[in-house]
């Protein structure tokens, strides 16, 4: 068998890749950000690798959430702190609850492609290269727009590394300080339903805070600032290549892209490139599973993914829909189980119940995503599996995208702020409803 290394990949099928118009100008770009300092580091990656394995056992809960698909301008300054502040709104709400360290870990910093359910896409009757994510081409519907451009990728470089900048900066400034959650209070918060509840809980945390240091005698730096990793889709597998690295002192090679990689339910194929890639770095590892993958696809997706049974290193993300989980979670379960290989799981209760309007709209029902949720703890439970994290699409804008919560967003209703490209996501006051939803059913 060949030894893996970083472009190993190539040897094997890859799909929802750019077709790119010069080989040449891509192989330019890609030694250039070969050249460029990593964006993480690998401590920080090894980090939350032993986060991730208290998760398994039941001692921490993964938060993971952000947009389906980042544009290069939401590089700015106001919608990053937003995405922050309802990471750490919803995490207080969830550490209040569940009485357990939260892992906070963003769709940030580089979730600039998405995949694809077709090549091309055609109106008024032409055809042009489906919009693939920033990272690769722009949303125009015009054949210079739509043509993949590999100077994008140095773009989404430079966006990711603007982005991760900014984060590292508020959260040692004190941003992030759970003493003072009402720095992360979104202009709009005050309408919502679920705010006072919200606010009580952040006062009792805040005093709950000052009195224990007040019987130790001094305050707690870890607690003034709040750790954030990031993490997207590994789906352009070009750029992922060329920022793997080695790292001095340390064994193999780290995707240093990003914290948290995963894999997409459209390229989970065991013998395919992007499994290929995945198998053989040092990082975490996610992998979205669901219906359809038979036990044996299952149990060799795991050992090839974990193949030193490593706690921590890998993330099974399911994603059913609310009126298949009850029948095919509990098969899936034992099914790992089975393999004695170590895996944290967690639930994306939002692709499995992906619809479409009268009207066009592609949008979800924010009952049908709480019933997959509710289902997900109670499976688990009973099974005597840890549900060790969730993973939303979410934003900390006022959009209107899925249906329901607690003001009942109707049909008509998505279309005041309905701004996503690809998938529909909870908006703020939903996501601060679901966050509720989850310490109530844990």
């Amino acid at each position: 068998m060949q030894a893996w290394h970083p472009a190993s990949w190539q040897q094997k099928p890859a799909t929802q890749q750019a077709s790119y118009p010069s080989a040449e100008a891509l192989e330019i770009v890609l030694a250039q950000l070969a050249e460029l300092p990593p964006l993480v580091t690998s401590w920080e990656v090894e980090s939350l690798k032993q986060q991730l394995a208290a998760a398994e056992r039941g001692e921490a809960f993964l938060l993971q959430g952000g947009d389906c698909a980042e544009n290069f301008s939401d590089c700015s300054s106001p919608i990053i702190t937003n995405k922050l502040k309802i990471l750490l709104q919803m995490s207080l709400l969830l550490i209040h609850g569940l009485n357990r360290r939260v892992i906070r870990v963003g769709r940030i910093a580089g979730q600039y492609a998405k995949p694809r359910s077709a090549e091309s896409e055609t109106r008024a009757g032409v055809t042009l290269p489906s919009y693939r994510g920033d990272l690769i081409n722009g949303p125009e519907f015009t054949a210079a727009s739509r043509l993949p451009d590999p100077v994008r990728l140095l773009r989404g470089y430079g966006r990711a590394a603007m982005t991760l900048n900014f984060i590292r900066a508020l959260s040692d400034c004190g941003f992030a300080d759970l003493h003072h959650p009402e720095n992360w209070n979104l202009d709009f918060v005050q309408h919502s339903s679920q705010a006072k509840e919200y606010q009580q809980v952040a006062t009792e945390l805040s005093n709950s805070l000052r009195f224990m240091e007040a019987l130790i005698g001094s305050d707690n730096s870890e607690i003034n600032r709040v750790r954030f990793f990031t993490s997207h889709e590994g789906l352009h597998l070009h750029y992922e290549q060329a920022l793997t690295r080695r790292v001095p002192n340390r064994d193999g090679y780290y995707n240093l892209s990003t914290h948290l990689p995963w894999i997409g339910y459209r390229t989970a194929a065991l013998e395919g490139a992007h499994v290929e890639y995945f198998s053989g770095i040092r990082n975490p590892v996610g992998v979205k599973v669901g219906s359809g993958m038979s036990a044996e696809f299952l149990q060799g997706l795991v050992t090839r993914l974990n193949p030193e049974r490593e706690s921590g290193k890998l993330i099974l993300i399911h994603r059913f829909g609310a009126g298949a989980i009850g029948t095919q979670l509990p098969t899936m379960i034992e099914t790992v189980r089975r393999t004695e290989v170590p895996v944290l799981w967690i639930c994306d209760p939002m692709h499995g119940n992906t619809e479409s309007t009268q009207n066009g709209y592609k949008t979800r029902r924010f009952d049908n995503i709480l019933a997959e949720l509710g289902q997900a703890f109670d499976i688990h439970r009973r099974q005597g599996s840890v549900l060790g994290g969730v993973h939303f699409e979410l934003t900390g804008d006022d959009v209107t995208e899925c249906i329901g919560g607690a003001r009942g967003l109707d049909e008509a209703g998505l279309e005041r702020a309905y701004r996503t490209q690809v998938d529909p996501r909870l908006n703020y006051e939903q996501a601060l409803e679901m966050a509720m939803a989850i310490v109530r059913r844990a």
